[in-house]
């Protein structure tokens, strides 16, 4: 069975397709909810009103409905224990619908570690308020008082006499379906930490057997096997370089093979085939017939003086001249980070299909017209952007989005969904398009490379006086420095990027800790102490402070970086971003040229943690990841064409380059829980970097960070 048919399915046993009929819906728009959909909604009057997010069915089975998607950073795990703990249910009964925007409030773009801050509490209000009106007609029903009225187990139980009704007895009650059109009270009673039974567990990824033994279907194995239409496959032709114009094509060729549609739309020339094979041939007959005016373009030998040149207004000079001027000691330092891609497991995918069908939310009048089946971390932006793409009234479009593999920040634009649309109109059949690797590596987004000046001065006992900071094109994530600097200044400067480029993970925050921590631990020589002590002693924030002797300590850096192995250094950094804290030690060795990272310890602080197992993984993930920008990671371009567009050519991290890791989790219960899936990204290319110069005396002010050649 297709995975669209497994998911229609599940929706049918659930009632959803019948018009949401088996049971009760209850749901609670996101606090966070931005953009033209949230305004509609707000005009409707549903912005406060509990209205879409659970339904309980008559089964007992609890079905929550999420905008947020599942792209492998464990959001279904997390917000399935969101709903269970304040339900007072286990994980087992729950059942989460993510990325549907036809069924699911929008809960904005998965990205910015949000999930935790934003979509946990916004689930949990919901589940906790239905709790409470359960509560409330059950007891109304005995006669009893609310208060002697407890929830355990997917029951409301009367113990004095031993009374109990469960969700699912109470599922088809008019009168609370009438409560539920009320607002979410601002004080609805959240679970006490204390108190957590499901969140604070490792509870496993709901679909984690499907995922393992292949059941699982991703967008890239989207069919439409039962479409009377059928189905065929789709291709784009690509310029030969970025930037190069089209100036004439013949598309007979293409055109006489046989089932072969080909679409030509200003800029944009594409084919449908019955075949994947037929598709490739099809366009391969267009590319051997097009011609191209070039343009120019860089190479990514000369890309950071282009960045600093065409910098928008200029890269500015520091305010703080005087303060410098003055100091006993000034240091003045550039970094450069390189364009990455983001290497998802899956590349970019899309099945679009354009068919007259009834929307399935309950009071929507408009008649769907198109549906797409992609991976994308912006469900509702993707659905905006097809409708204005393609001249759609938004309610007209449907986008569904499977569990992915992958984001990293690169799954923010509907670029194959566009494609597919296209091309299924045209061809008037629904259209699978999937992108190759070489195209994922190509016409992708790239994390922006980065030009990154600083200069500080210190005085006479060591003590940081001024601090200028300055990221030319990668962006101002943690631009400003978390030290105490005496006056400071740092600013993001925009450029013209030769390259596309968007969000990747934990966007320039990695750039600017880079540059920062590296240059820290310049101070620090320059004033003669110990990397750890010289942070220490600037910093005011207790919470990063305690990430950075844990960390120390947990590494023994005291000793270590006393001990003498030729071509062996340590190093370490710390940082914070989007409310968390991340501090790392590494040791690595240069063996014939080349450095080996043989040993991270990092600690990690997000507050009060939900899931340790899955943060574990992501924490595991972002160091693994972050070895490849730090050492080896970066595009190669040269007159418009990218070189390495390849595994084979872009080496990303292999199992072979896994140090031993040592990770602790810091919990902090007494804190808000933030997002865990960026942040302990920043930390790592830093520590390296001080680990080479303590290994070799040598300043490596780049990513990647690599030796020079002898």
């Amino acid at each position: 069975m297709s995975g669209l048919a497994v998911y229609e399915q599940c929706l049918t046993r659930r009632g959803f397709l019948k018009g949401l009929g088996a049971g009760l819906v209850i749901t609670v728009l996101p606090l966070q909810a931005k953009g033209q959909e949230r305004r509609r909604g707000r005009e409707r009057g549903e912005t406060l009103r509990i209205a879409a997010r659970i339904h309980v069915g008559k089964d007992g089975v609890i079905t929550v409905m999420t905008g947020k998607v599942e792209g492998g950073q464990g959001a279904r795990a997390e917000l399935t224990q969101a709903a269970a703990e304040e339900l007072r249910l286990p994980v087992g009964p729950v059942h989460l619908i993510m990325g549907d925007t036809d069924l699911v409030p929008d809960d904005g773009i998965t990205a910015g570690s949000r999930t935790t801050p934003s979509t946990v509490p916004a689930v949990r209000q919901g589940a906790a308020a239905a709790r409470d009106l359960l509560i409330a007609l059950a007891a109304r029903q005995w006669g009893a008082d609310p208060g002697t009225v407890q929830v355990r187990e997917g029951k409301v139980i009367h113990a004095a006499t031993k009374r109990e009704l469960t969700y699912a007895d109470l599922a088809s009650n008019e009168e609370l379906a009438k409560s539920l059109q009320q607002a979410v009270p601002a004080n609805v009673a959240l679970t006490p930490v204390q108190e957590w039974k499901t969140l604070g567990a490792s509870v496993p990824r709901p679909n984690g057997r499907d995922l393992v033994t292949g059941a699982h279907r991703y967008p890239s194995d989207m069919a439409r096997p039962d479409s009377p239409y059928g189905e065929l496959y789709g291709k784009a032709l690509r310029p030969p370089s970025y930037g190069a114009r089209l100036t004439s094509l013949d598309t007979a060729g293409a055109k006489a093979m046989k089932g072969v549609v080909v679409v030509q739309d200003g800029a944009f020339v594409g084919v449908a085939a019955p075949t994947m094979l037929a598709a490739e041939q099809a366009v391969a007959a267009l590319a051997k017939s097009a011609t191209w005016e070039p343009s120019p373009h860089p190479s990514s030998a000369e890309v950071f003086d282009y960045l600093r040149q065409r910098a928008r207004g200029g890269v500015p000079k520091n305010p703080l001249a005087d303060e410098l001027a003055g100091a006993a000691k000034a240091l003045r330092q550039t970094y450069h980070v390189a364009y990455v891609q983001h290497a998802p497991l899956e590349p970019r995918s899309a099945l679009a299909e354009w068919k007259d069908g009834k929307s399935k939310r309950l009071d929507a009048k408009t008649r769907i017209e198109l549906t797409v089946w992609t991976a994308t971390q912006s469900p509702f932006g993707c659905k905006a952007e097809l409708a204005r793409s393609l001249g759609l009234a938004p309610d007209a479009v449907r986008v569904i989005v499977p569990d992915f593999g992958s984001g990293f920040g690169g799954r923010h634009t509907p670029d194959a969904g566009i494609e597919a649309a296209r091309l299924a109109k045209a061809a008037g059949k629904p259209v699978m398009v999937r992108w190759t690797r070489q195209e994922e590596f190509t016409w992708a987004y790239f994390r922006p490379a980065a030009v990154i000046d600083i200069e500080a001065g210190l005085n006479a006992q060591g003590t940081l006086t001024s601090w200028f900071h300055v990221n030319v094109n990668s962006g101002g994530a943690a631009v400003d420095t978390p030290y105490r600097t005496g006056k400071a200044k740092s600013q993001f400067v925009p450029s013209d990027s030769p390259l596309r480029q968007g969000s990747y993970r934990a966007l320039a925050a990695t750039a600017n800790n880079f540059a920062r921590e590296s240059f820290m631990d310049e101070l620090a020589v320059a004033a003669g102490r110990d990397p750890l002590e010289f942070r220490l002693a600037h910093l005011d924030n207790p919470r990063l402070a305690a990430v950075l002797e844990v960390a120390a300590a947990r590494f023994d850096w005291a000793a270590r970086r006393k001990r003498k192995e030729p071509g062996v250094g340590v190093g370490l950094a710390c940082g914070t971003e989007k409310g968390s804290y991340v501090a790392a030690c590494a040791e690595i060795a240069v063996q014939q040229g080349e450095i080996v990272v043989r040993r991270v310890c990092e600690v990690f602080e997000c507050g009060a943690i939900l899931n340790p197992s899955n943060l574990m993984a992501q924490v595991q993930g972002c160091i693994i990841m972050g070895l490849g920008p730090a050492l080896r990671e970066e595009m190669q371009f040269e007159k418009g064409v990218i070189l390495n567009p390849s595994f084979s050519r872009y080496p990303v991290p292999r199992f072979r380059d896994v140090p031993e890791l040592d990770i602790h989790l810091l919990n902090r219960p007494d804190l808000p829980s933030a997002g865990g899936g960026e942040t302990p990204i920043i930390a790592i290319a830093p520590t390296i970097a001080n680990a080479v110069f303590h290994a070799t005396g040598q300043r490596i002010r780049q990513m990647p960070i690599r030796l020079p050649k002898a």
